[in-house]
């Protein structure tokens, strides 16, 4: 019998799971910014698929996952309250990336990796490895019963 069950997070999407066969996985984060948690201690990980920065001026009906200032909270409130500790989270971010936006106008990617900074270091919660940036989309996955983060781009998949 096969372990692993794959639990696709949409954006604007997250999920908190303790359940070991899990692993998350979501795709195609180019500008958006993907985040996952996991606390070996508890054995609990979560993950979520933002993308935008801000709700501001965003119609507030389901739609707090979407954005980074809102949807993060969501999900390590979550998080802690299924019995992760601020202490032994790990935290792990892939995305904002720039894949259409050559001219650089909009600069989506860098303001979603810049609100998840701000918003992490104000709760005192420090990223301990991310693949941000350039104009590849990548695919971000965490396997529950290991803590396992992978990520793939294009042919090429590595662990952090």
């Amino acid at each position: 019998m096969e372990r692993e069950r794959l639990r696709v997070i949409g954006i604007g999407e997250y999920l908190v799971t303790s359940d070991a066969d899990d692993v998350l996985i979501t795709y195609s984060l180019g500008s958006c910014v993907g985040l996952t948690a996991w606390d070996p201690v508890a054995r609990i990980g979560g993950m979520i698929h933002c993308l935008l920065p801000s709700q501001s001026g965003a119609s507030k009906e389901r739609t707090a996952g979407r954005f980074v200032d809102t949807g993060v909270p969501l999900l390590l409130d979550e998080m802690f309250a299924h019995g992760a500790t601020k202490k032994d989270l790990e935290i792990k971010v892939a995305g904002a990336a720039s894949p259409l936006d050559t001219c650089n106008g909009f600069r989506i990617g860098e303001r979603n990796h810049a609100m998840l900074r701000k918003l992490l270091w104000k709760n005192a919660i420090l990223i301990a490895t991310e693949r941000v940036g350039g104009t590849a989309p990548r695919t971000l996955l965490l396997d529950i019963e290991t803590g396992c983060v992978r990520i793939r781009s294009g042919s090429n998949e590595e662990v952090i």
